[in-house]
């Protein structure tokens, strides 16, 4: 299973978002692979009810990382720049 981090929260907390499942989960910053930031992807396992951070996914990050990036320059492509210039 694999889940994005989100965001950190309250100093020492990491928020996951898993995509198969649509749940938001909380670990601590603690638990996560060492050099793990936000918006990388991971891999988790579920133990006893709750889920464990396995390690980063690399390439899953690099893609989504490309994609976004592709996303954006199209965007800039086709602005035709602020509606709101000072004249």
């Amino acid at each position: 299973m694999r889940g994005v981090i989100d965001r950190f929260a309250d100093g020492n907390q990491a928020v996951i978002l898993i995509e198969a499942i649509g749940k938001e989960i909380v670990v601590s910053q603690d638990d996560l692979p060492s050099g793990a930031k936000a918006h990388d992807w991971v891999k988790l396992r579920k133990v006893n009810n709750t889920y464990v951070v396995v390690s980063i996914d690399h390439e899953k990050t690099a893609a989504q990382k490309s994609k976004v990036g592709q996303l954006q320059a199209k965007l800039r492509a086709k602005s035709k720049g602020s509606q709101f210039r000072k004249k």
